[in-house]
């Protein structure tokens, strides 16, 4: 199902993508520092409630 040529597509896509969203929002908050305060914490406390809750749901749906 995943070739080798797919699998690094995916692996570069997601790196440059990453990158690309990183220099975007510096370049954004250097402009609305009023907008970006402590969002970098905030994106932070998100992508870690949403992870410990999908291994939750999925510890309850296992047992």
């Amino acid at each position: 199902m995943f070739t080798p040529g797919r699998i690094i597509f995916a692996s570069l896509f997601v790196v440059v993508f990453i990158i690309a969203m990183v220099i975007s929002y510096k370049k954004d908050a250097k402009r609305n520092k009023k907008h970006y305060q402590n969002a970098a914490l905030y994106v932070a406390i998100s992508i870690v409630v949403t992870i410990v809750l999908l291994f939750l749901f999925k510890y309850i749906n296992k047992h």
